[in-house]
């Protein structure tokens, strides 16, 4: 059986008015996603993104 993995943009906190939401086969796909999304939505750099707020985000990756 495979997972699939989900992160919604309002589970993070300020974005709760986000409908953002992304699904994909592996963790990686929805760290892409996540990053394109930040851009396009939200005009953010991912790059810029410190080590913790990557390890809060990454927590708020779940099992679809």
């Amino acid at each position: 059986m495979t997972t699939a993995f989900t992160y919604a943009c309002a589970d993070y906190p300020g974005m709760e008015d986000c409908p953002g939401r992304v699904t994909a086969a592996t963790e990686a796909e929805v760290w892409k996603l996540m990053e394109t999304h930040a851009v396009e939505a939200h005009g953010e750099d991912p790059a810029a993104w410190s080590d913790e707020d990557r390890a809060y985000l990454g927590k708020l990756i779940k099992p679809a």
